[in-house]
């Protein structure tokens, strides 16, 4: 084979590669949004989705799991409760995997009739104690339940960034 042939096939197969390689990085950043959205965690039912509410509430956010981090963030910047999007996510994924109606019916909680309930799966005595004034009263809302998992987080931890496991 001529050296001007190899040389073609190096460029094209490097090509290919860093083709692949970008198309598995694109896939990888997107399965967490597609996986969000069909998540069905520890309830083995869907998830709602943004398609069968508003796609944008009253304070301005999407009824999406990006919306509900970026509202409660804007919340806890207002309440001087730190965390960061990436921390919020990736705390919510391994707890729900996005489903605002997450239950653990399983756990020890649960066994002593105080399920961890929603996206951060927050039990209701703590939800009672560590909830934000101004959001809902309702474990289940997604921006009630993260705002508050994260002021619990914040006081036993520093920060929901600080949690790496079940809190």
């Amino acid at each position: 084979m001529s050296a001007a042939a190899q040389h073609r096939r190096t460029r094209t197969s490097r090509l290919m590669r860093t083709l692949a390689v970008a198309g598995t990085g694109a896939a990888v950043l997107a399965m967490p949004l597609i996986g969000a959205a069909g998540a069905s965690a520890a309830t083995g039912t869907p998830s709602p989705t943004a398609t069968t509410t508003s796609l944008v509430n009253a304070s301005g956010y999407t009824n999406t799991l990006d919306g509900w981090i970026r509202e409660s963030l804007s919340i806890m910047a207002q309440k001087g409760i730190p965390g960061s999007y990436n921390g919020i996510y990736r705390n919510v994924m391994r707890e729900s995997s996005g489903n605002p109606t997450a239950i653990n019916n399983w756990d020890s909680n649960a066994a002593a009739g105080i399920p961890s309930k929603g996206l951060l799966q927050v039990i209701d005595p703590t939800f009672r104690a560590y909830h934000v004034t101004g959001t809902a009263l309702d474990p289940y809302d997604p921006v009630a339940n993260i705002t508050a998992a994260c002021n619990y987080a914040a006081a036993r931890y520093g920060s929901i960034d600080n949690v790496h496991s079940a809190y």
